[in-house]
């Protein structure tokens, strides 16, 4: 692996888990020395993390992991909407209906409670089936930007048992419309599906820790 591709990868589960903080600084000598590679690699990682939006130039040698307030999360669900509701028009009208029919039974039978990390990893595959469906690459490439700001949010705010299991059902009913080809339904299931999440990550972000 390239030192820059290292740097980078290294720099984004550290911002997506919170070990680099909203308003750390990252200071070229320091982070070069520590990731173990030279300032040119580190300029192009810091560069990268810039074009995600999970870091911005607070001068020409000192940059910072970006804030993440609410009205963050806010424009980002509309962008979200946007594009993952296009997605799923798309993806009923493209996919492959055994591959959403088998997803849509998986998410039914899903234990949200005793396993969220399995649940986190069925919706890793339903996205990743959504966007082979789809085969656009510049659709593709604008969810995946938003995808890479949402760990950030889902480990902001708290999971909730009951918010969890709506979410599986949610999700089952996307998966259903779109392996039964029926575009308005799963455009519809995925409004309702992120007006839903986004309400519930605000709600756990203004109630007390």
């Amino acid at each position: 692996m390239r030192a820059g591709e290292r740097a980078y990868l290294t720099l984004l589960d550290e911002i997506q888990s919170g070990v680099l903080t909203a308003g750390t600084v990252l200071g070229e000598v320091e982070q070069a020395a520590r990731l173990g590679v030279s300032r040119t690699p580190l300029r192009e990682a810091l560069g990268r993390l810039a074009a995600d939006g999970l870091v911005i130039q607070a001068s020409p040698r000192v940059t910072v992991v970006s804030e993440l307030d609410a009205d963050d999360i806010r424009e980002l669900f509309e962008l979200r909407r946007a594009l993952e509701e296009s997605a799923a028009r798309l993806a009923a009208h493209r996919g492959g209906r055994e591959v959403f029919a088998a997803l849509a039974a998986e998410f039914s039978a899903i234990d949200t409670a005793g396993a969220p990390d399995d649940y986190y990893a069925l919706i890793a595959r339903f996205d990743a089936a959504v966007d082979a469906a789809v085969s656009n690459d510049y659709l593709a490439g604008a969810l995946r930007t938003v995808r890479t700001h949402l760990v950030r949010v889902r480990r902001l705010a708290r999971d909730k048992p009951e918010r969890l299991a709506a979410s599986a059902g949610e999700h089952r009913m996307i998966a259903a419309a779109i392996a039964a080809a029926d575009a308005d339904l799963a455009a519809h299931a995925t409004h309702v599906h992120l007006h839903n999440a986004l309400t519930g990550i605000l709600e756990s972000l203004e109630a007390p820790a």
